[in-house]
Order: C-alpha cells, then sequence, then structure tokens
C-alpha cells in the first residue's frame, strides 16, 4: 500500500465508481481498492456481508449506527436507520458513530448517543484506513450490533469492524430498484429489521432567535458543476428579497462560496447571513417556510423537516445519481432538473417556484 495516496485518488477513481450506482462499479471498486491496500482476503469478506441478512435476536445493548461522514448522507440515508433503530431496539443505546458536526444534527434527541469517529476527508489513504481499523477494538463486543450504510468509515463494508453475524450492511451502490436512498434505506430497514415507513429526520440543538422566513444555501460541496453561473444566484437573491420576507443565508466555510454569497447580496435588504457550523442553519432551515439551494445538505434537512423546498439539481454525472439523491419527504418538494445550464432559463424556471407573497 502506498501511504502517500491522496484524497485526490479519492476523488478521481473512487468516488466516480461509487457514484455511477452500477453493480460492475461495485465490483471494480472492491477490486481496485483492496488491490490499492494489499489485502485481497478482503474480497472474500465483502461478498459475505454485502448481502442481506434478516435481524433474528436477540436483541442487543448497544446499536452502532455508522455515519456516512457527509452531512446530506447522513440526513438523507444515516438517520432513516437511527428512526428504524430506535423504534425495533427501544430498550437499546443507540450510538452515532461518526464525526461530531454530524452528530449535531441529532444532538436534541435524546435517543441518539455519541461515539466519536473522526475521518479526514481530504487525508491520505493510511489515514483514512487508520480511522477505520480504529473502529474494530471498540464495536466489536457482545450484545452490540453495527448498522452500516455504506459508511466511509468502513471503506463502503470493506473494513471489518466486528463479527459479520452482528454486522448489517446497505450496500447502497448497486440497488436496481427505483427510488431516492431515502426510499431504499427504508426499504431496506423493513427487510432487515421489520420496521415499516422508517424516515429522514433531523435533531438539531434549537437556534435562538427569530426564525427566517426563507432560508438559502449555495454551497455545492467542490464541485463547480453543480452551480449555476452568474448573474443566477444575484438575480434568484433580488427576487426573494423584493418579496420584504426575511431571508438567511449561509456563507459557507469561507473562500470561493463566501465570495460569491456576498456578491449575490451585496445592498440587498431583509437578509441576513450565516456562517458557521452546520447544525445550528439546519435548526433554522427546520423553522423556515421556505428552503432554496443546489443539491447539498440543505435540500435534505428541508426534506426531513417537511419545510417546502426548491433545489437545483446540476452537474450530475448519471440518471440513476440524479435519481438516488433526489431529496424524498412529505413537504412540498421541487426539483429544477438542469439540463440545460443556461442562467436565464434556469432562473425563470426557479421563479416561477418562488412564492411571490410576502
Amino acid at each position: 500500500m502506498s501511504a502517500n495516496i491522496s484524497g485526490n485518488w479519492f476523488r478521481d477513481v473512487i468516488e466516480p465508481l461509487a457514484d455511477s450506482f452500477e453493480p460492475a462499479a461495485v465490483d471494480e471498486y472492491v477490486r481496485v481498492f483492496t488491490a490499492a491496500i494489499g489485502r485481497p482476503e478482503l474480497v472474500e469478506h465483502y461478498q459475505q456481508v454485502r448481502y442481506p441478512h434478516a435481524f433474528d435476536g436477540p436483541d442487543p445493548a448497544d446499536v452502532y449506527v455508522l455515519s456516512r461522514v457527509t452531512l446530506g448522507a447522513d440526513v438523507a440515508i444515516t438517520s432513516v436507520v437511527l428512526d428504524a433503530a430506535m423504534r425495533r431496539f427501544p430498550d437499546a443505546n443507540i450510538w452515532f458513530a461518526g464525526p461530531r458536526k454530524n452528530y449535531e444534527l441529532f444532538e436534541a434527541c435524546e435517543r441518539v448517543q455519541h461515539h466519536d469517529a473522526a475521518y479526514r476527508r481530504a487525508g491520505t489513504l493510511a489515514e483514512r484506513l487508520a480511522a477505520s481499523e480504529s473502529l474494530r477494538p471498540q464495536l466489536d463486543r457482545d450484545r452490540a450490533i453495527v448498522i452500516d450504510p455504506d459508511s466511509r468509515l468502513t471503506q463502503l463494508g470493506l473494513i471489518p469492524v466486528c463479527d459479520p453475524s452482528r454486522y448489517f450492511f446497505f450496500e447502497s451502490r448497486s440497488q436496481l430498484a427505483q427510488g431516492s436512498l431515502s426510499q431504499l434505506t427504508a426499504d431496506w430497514m423493513r427487510q432487515t429489521f421489520g420496521i415499516d415507513d422508517a424516515r429522514a429526520f433531523i435533531g438539531p440543538v434549537a437556534a435562538a432567535g427569530p426564525p427566517p422566513d426563507i432560508t438559502i444555501s449555495l454551497g455545492v460541496g467542490d464541485n463547480p458543476d453543480k452551480r449555476i453561473a452568474d448573474p443566477f444566484e444575484r438575480r434568484v437573491l433580488e427576487r426573494l428579497s423584493s418579496t420584504g420576507r426575511s431571508i438567511l443565508i449561509d456563507k459557507g466555510a469561507g473562500g470561493e462560496e463566501t465570495e460569491r454569497v456576498e456578491r449575490a447580496i451585496a445592498g440587498l435588504p431583509n437578509v441576513r447571513t450565516w456562517q458557521g457550523a452546520f447544525a445550528p442553519f439546519a435548526a433554522a432551515i427546520a423553522r423556515s417556510s421556505l428552503y432554496i439551494g443546489y443539491d447539498s445538505a440543505g435540500q435534505h434537512v428541508a426534506a426531513a423537516a417537511t419545510v417546502p423546498l426548491v433545489t437545483i439539481f446540476a452537474g450530475f454525472p448519471n440518471e440513476c445519481f440524479f435519481e438516488r439523491w433526489t431529496p424524498n419527504g412529505r413537504g412540498r418538494i421541487d426539483v429544477v432538473r438542469v439540463n440545460d445550464p443556461d442562467p436565464t432559463l434556469v432562473f425563470e424556471r426557479v421563479a416561477q417556484l418562488i412564492d411571490p407573497r410576502p
């Protein structure tokens, strides 16, 4: 194994294999990854755990649900698992195993406890493997089960973290059924644990102050293909500001995203900005009456909180990716699918969906 393989290898090789949502790509991922780390024996382990098996008891004392590491996936997928686990095991300790910032999305839920499992998304291969290997001494014990929703903490099911008899792995990338990842996760929890209608949810600590009427995120997760070119963002903000409704927009973590937000809101009334941890902004989304943004974590928060949302979905690599990551929930969800990224055309479609009432 090369200890110096960087995050670029994940971005350029591994993530495209996962994002294709094709069964053949899953097999290729297993081949490439096990070869890169020099552990061919993990192919047999993966073949053992990748196929669903129904839980048949005894009920555990502890249930560890692994984080998907990215915030949006933890809302769209991991929270569905948490919801079902809490209902299926009312007397067990339910643990969210993942980074602190992700756990903050569920911190106000008394049943969900935090098992800290840090993971550097920009780390080298050696650093990421060390994070995976560190889990087994903590999770592999009697009267505990691990539910893995295709987590990067196990490198998508490759790194063993407990005895296979106590490990339940949702291999989400080769599913052939139609639907979003939230829907597929709920179906898997029904098959595996007998819980019907598991749903995505959030439980961040309540935000202080009056709720905004409209929340906005222009984040694209370091993928510029998701963004619509200028003057799209400015025109959307001008349109929203002209309604007189109160607006809260996330400025992101700095750099290019913050600069774009500052340009888009310059001189506009009724606009406040948020910059900081994501969970408080998620709490603000849950209290708002409309959310607007690109395909990112905010859309899944709004869907889980049944807040009406308009999401601009551009730059998707294939049809299955679009279907899998489309937000799912019981509120109003308007998805602006962008095939032609012309700023004027996209703005006109978004403008039709914005409630003009103050």
